[in-house]
Formats: structure tokens, sequence, C-alpha cells
């Protein structure tokens, strides 16, 4: 059995949870989710904890999915309580970010301005070359913000482009470091 589908999820004051007929349903403070539980899997409430539990432990295609499920009902639940954000920085001379209306405007050196429409859940903010992306589904707050990094990821030689802020961009030396050091 998974290590991850046998850990409870904790609650925190505020979060209440349904389960009916493999259905969960999640409200917390920044709103209400639900959840199909696959057929072979086990959702039940005890003091304040959600516990996953397969009904056969002996079968394999229920065991593949045990801890994926455990792992998106916590995703939920911390979503609805605290939600989730990605920062993306902007590097480059020109380079710009504003919102127009509810659309991302991006200059990133292109004959045009790149606009991105959030979907419904993920909201965008601009200050000062970071973009913050948040919501409360982890997923959609994951693909906006690899959405707007493909845009312009950055690229080796300069660092110029869209990246995560804290990532690390492996830089490469260029041909004129290279001619500096070739012996004729």
């Amino acid at each position: 059995m998974s290590k991850i589908g046998k850990t409870p999820i904790q609650l925190k004051e505020g979060t209440t949870v349904t389960i009916d007929q493999g259905i969960v349903k999640v409200s917390g403070v920044k709103g209400t989710s639900e959840y199909q539980v696959p057929s072979g899997i086990v959702v039940t409430m005890q003091e304040g904890k959600l516990i996953v539990a397969p009904k056969k432990k002996s079968d394999r295609e229920i065991s593949a999915v045990f801890g994926l499920v455990r792992a998106s009902l916590a995703n939920i639940v911390k979503g609805l309580e605290t939600g989730f954000e990605k920062k993306l920085e902007l590097i480059g001379v020109g380079y710009r970010a504003q919102m127009q209306g509810s659309d991302l405007v991006l200059s990133l050196g292109f004959s045009h301005p790149v606009k991105f429409r959030p979907v419904d859940g993920v909201q965008i903010q601009v200050a000062e070359n970071v973009i913050t992306v948040s919501g409360v589904d982890k997923t959609l707050v994951g693909e906006a913000a690899a959405k707007i990094r493909s845009f312009r990821p950055p690229e080796p030689y300069k660092g110029k482009g869209i990246k995560y802020v804290g990532e690390w961009v492996r830089r490469k030396a260029g041909k004129a470091a290279k001619a500096v050091g070739a012996v004729k």
C-alpha cells in the first residue's frame, strides 16, 4: 500500500467535508469543490481527519490510484483553506507585463504583444515584472503558470525570458568566451 495514501488529511477550522455515495464535497474559506472517488476506494471522516482506504488491499488497480486519490483530496483541502500560487519573473530589456481587464498582456520582444486570458478560478497579478498566478486548484494554477512561461522560456546565453522565482537557469559560455581560450 502507498505510504502517501495511508497518511490522514488534517482539516483546519472552518473546513467542512460531506461524503455522499463516492462524492466528497469540501467547503472552505475560499469556496467549495467536489471530487469523485473511484469505486474501489473508501473515504471516511474521523476526529477532524479524512482517511482514505482501499476496499480490498490485494486489488492492483485500486492500489495504483490509492495514493493519487489521497493526494488529490489533500490538494483540494489545502487549496480551499490557503490557496496555491506561483510567481514568475520577467528578465530582459523591454520585457513588460501588465493587466488589461482580466487579460495579461506581455511585451516579450516580439513584433506584437502576447495576450493571455486566464481560465475561471485563476487570478493573475503583476507587480514590478513579477507575475503572480493564484487560485484554489493546484492543477489550474500550475498549467496557467507553465503556459505563461512557455511564451518566452529563459535562454541559456543571456538568461532573458520568463522564469519561476527561485528557478536556476544554467548559463552557457557562448562563442566569444570559447574563442578567447582557443590556441592556433
